[in-house]
């Protein structure tokens, strides 16, 4: 039985938060005793957002923002980004936060071109701008992707705003690629743009010091629930994901298939070894940090 009266939870990118959304959706946190606010920011995904993420404030953005304003308890991102702001959330003198679980929903991440482009392999991206979201899953997704076909300094990064945006500076010949998640990879698809090279990328559970291990374990175990359904059967929360898109894409368009979630599980000690030295390789996050003052098992004790 959970111990904190009321939770706020933040739902954003809904390829991030199905098994969330989910578990909202089927009851599943209110059978564990939960009291749940859920907190919705725009993310990247969203036809709707506005919002301009840059290199250099990470921590302005809506998220990051409500979460050091004590508007929320607990979040998800990429595994990588989770990772640089549990590390230098305290260097910048914010509120701290912990990895508390390697998450559920492991979203695809695709590079994505023209039609006519003359990429037709990861190789030939060699300099050539790829559109991400800074220090999010599509900026480290696209480095982990291209790392075993290019060295680090052909590798060429840049930001062209949220989804929809970056779509339009590709077809406007401003960038040469752009990655992205769902629901926009089933978009392009549907467009006739060109999947170069996809993979999985691994959410992290973020959250403050003052949310309690039982209230943390309940909270996973309703996420665990919502993923025994979506592994059964995901059509029925497509629309989570097709919403996103204000209309451009329809759910019978949706590759269901690039759905994969798993059940919360504990952040072990060789995760955070590979990952934060992944992570310091390519200079994306100060030095110094720890296992033992970033990682807290605590829902697991």
């Amino acid at each position: 039985m959970a111990t904190k009266q009321k939770v706020q939870l933040a739902i954003m990118n809904a390829v991030h938060d199905l098994p969330v959304l989910v578990a909202r959706d089927e009851g599943f946190f209110l059978d564990e005793g939960l009291d749940i606010e859920f907190v919705t920011t725009p993310g990247m995904a969203q036809v709707t957002s506005s919002h301009e993420a840059h290199w250099d404030a990470i921590f302005e953005r809506p998220l990051d923002t409500e979460y050091n304003e004590g508007g929320i308890d607990q979040y998800r991102m990429c595994e990588w980004g989770i990772v640089k702001r549990a590390v230098e959330c305290t260097a910048q003198g914010l509120r701290p936060r912990r990895i508390v679980a390697l998450g559920a929903a492991m979203s695809s991440f695709a590079i994505v071109v023209r039609a006519d482009s003359v990429v037709y392999e990861p190789e030939q991206l060699k300099n050539r701008a790829i559109a991400v979201t800074p220090f999010n899953g599509s900026n480290f997704t696209t480095l982990k992707m291209l790392e075993g076909f290019l060295a680090q300094e052909y590798v060429k990064t840049t930001e062209a705003g949220n989804m929809p945006k970056r779509l339009e500076a590709l077809r406007k010949g401003e960038v040469e690629a752009v990655s992205l998640m769902e629901p926009w990879i089933s978009y392009a698809q549907k467009e006739g743009l060109r999947i170069v090279i996809e993979s999985h990328s691994t959410r992290a559970e973020a959250a403050g010091d003052e949310l309690d291990g039982p209230t943390l374990a309940a909270m996973f175990r309703a996420q665990a629930a919502a993923v025994e359904l979506l592994e059964k059967d995901p059509t029925p929360y497509v629309h989570h994901l097709v919403a996103e898109t204000g209309g451009l894409l329809e759910e019978k368009d949706f590759q269901t298939w690039r759905l994969l979630n798993a059940p919360p599980q504990p952040y072990t000690r060789e995760r955070w070894d590979d990952t934060y030295n992944w992570t310091r390789k390519w200079d994306m996050v100060i030095e110094g940090a720890t296992f033992e003052t970033i990682v807290d098992n605590r829902a697991w004790e």
